[in-house]
């Protein structure tokens, strides 16, 4: 799948998701399972397979995992970012963590199943989606739109978790139960086109977009601490001091600014904060002819409970006087979302975590990125990012590898994850 370079950009025509599509039925091929094919775009292509449970009335489960990727910059790589290279124990290339790792262990614990003649009360399904980066809307977002049926489920696993935390006396492996929400704005800024040789007292909607653009920078909202902030604090084994000045709404934003690790710093403060990312610009012009309009394309997460009323309240403060020259325009407005932990699939995957590390408990995270769970959370359903990491990895460094250089997954947490679906299947579904 990594070889098969499905690299979303956000434009209807990329992804070529009918690639990895391709792979994962060839895969399950012999199965004799119905395997469906969804493509409500050219291309964008998502699969749905099912083992029919034995009971209508019985809770079903859906691993569900994306196919496509994000671009990536080669010049950053040490090696072929579409190479798919086993090397010393790990496989490189775009989608190693986010998430074909994920995606094909749950293709292989699958088949795994099939192939052993397993038969569950409640259905079984795998969604392999597409277009998960850009927002789901030739993937997750339409199927739900247009084909619930096909992929309704009771429960479901998708990314990410795994990650070994806590302390030597009370280890903890993550699984994330909630994700802040996301309300991707395109900002329009307009100004007066004139000749560049004369620049005093023009309307530059460059200069003005620069602006804009600072301003949202500098924005600074305050702190704001969700349900399961305590408890991810104390998954990070810190000392006292520490774990009280993040739990402290007057302290934690001068403790984050002076924090060493600058990386570990942007997490929580992207954990405990709504935060506006000015991504993308685009503009027609030339050297010496004056701007009339340049767009801003902004990625904001929002904290639990805001919509997009808020978002606009936090657009206004921020920009200040510039607001009223600024054209705001929603590309996507999904709120944070949240599942229960007092569920039968969470002590599943308690158990099946317990076949391989007795001493862990699992630990509940709210992430800071978007899944296809809020999906599924809309549909009713209880969703955890899921997955079994070695505990050789450290969770800093990893968190790096996502949308980034050098991206790559051990065999051993393939190995892990691949166990852990196949046995929370058997554990919550068998008859």
């Amino acid at each position: 799948m990594i070889r098969n370079s499905c690299v979303n950009d956000g434009t209807p025509e990329s992804g070529h998701e009918f690639r990895n599509v391709d792979v994962l039925e060839n895969f399950l091929e012999g199965t004799s399972l119905a395997l469906e094919r969804f493509e409500p775009t050219p291309g964008r292509v998502s699969l749905v397979a099912r083992i029919e449970g034995s009971d209508p009335d019985a809770p079903s489960l859906c691993l569900m995992g994306h196919t496509d990727v994000v671009p990536v910059n080669p010049d950053g790589w040490s090696r072929d970012p579409f190479g798919g290279e086993l090397v010393d124990g790990e496989v490189w290339g775009r989608g190693a963590v986010d998430m074909l790792n994920l995606t094909a262990s749950q293709a292989v614990a699958f088949r795994r199943l099939a192939d052993s003649g397993f038969r569950p009360r409640g259905d079984l399904i795998l969604f392999a989606v597409a277009d998960e980066e850009h927002g789901s809307a030739h993937g997750a977002r339409w199927m739900a739109e247009h084909e619930p049926d096909a992929i309704r489920a009771d429960y479901v696993l998708t990314e990410n978790g795994g990650i070994h935390g806590g302390t030597p006396e009370s280890p903890a492996i993550t699984m994330n139960v909630g994700e802040k929400g996301v309300a991707w704005r395109r900002l329009t800024v307009r100004g007066t086109p004139g000749h560049g040789s004369m620049p005093f007292r023009t309307d530059n909607a460059l200069v003005k977009a620069a602006a804009v653009a600072q301003r949202l920078a500098d924005y600074r909202p305050p702190p704001r601490f969700h349900e399961l902030w305590r408890a991810q604090v104390a998954n990070l084994g810190l000392p006292d001091d520490m774990e009280d000045q993040l739990l402290d709404t007057d302290r934690i934003d001068e403790f984050l600014s002076e924090f060493p690790s600058a990386g570990a710093a942007s997490h929580l403060h992207a954990c405990t904060h709504t935060t506006f990312s000015v991504n993308a610009a685009e503009m027609t012009g030339k050297t010496n002819v004056i701007p009339d309009r340049v767009v801003l394309e902004v990625d904001i997460r929002t904290m639990p409970g805001e919509d997009a009323a808020a978002v606009q309240a936090h657009l206004d403060l921020a920009l200040g006087d510039l607001a009223a020259d600024v054209e705001v325009e929603s590309i996507i407005d999904d709120m944070a979302s949240m599942s229960r932990i007092d569920t039968p699939l969470w002590d599943s995957l308690q158990r099946a975590t317990s076949r391989h590390f007795p001493d862990s408990r699992l630990s509940a995270q709210f992430i800071v990125g978007f899944t296809d769970a809020r999906v599924y959370r809309d549909l009713g359903a209880v969703a955890y990012g899921a997955g079994l990491l070695s505990p050789e990895i450290d969770a800093g460094e990893f968190g790096r590898r996502f949308h980034g250089n050098n991206e790559r997954i051990d065999i051993e947490s393939l190995r892990l994850t691949t166990a852990l679906y196949e046995d929370v299947a058997r554990d919550m579904l068998a008859g």
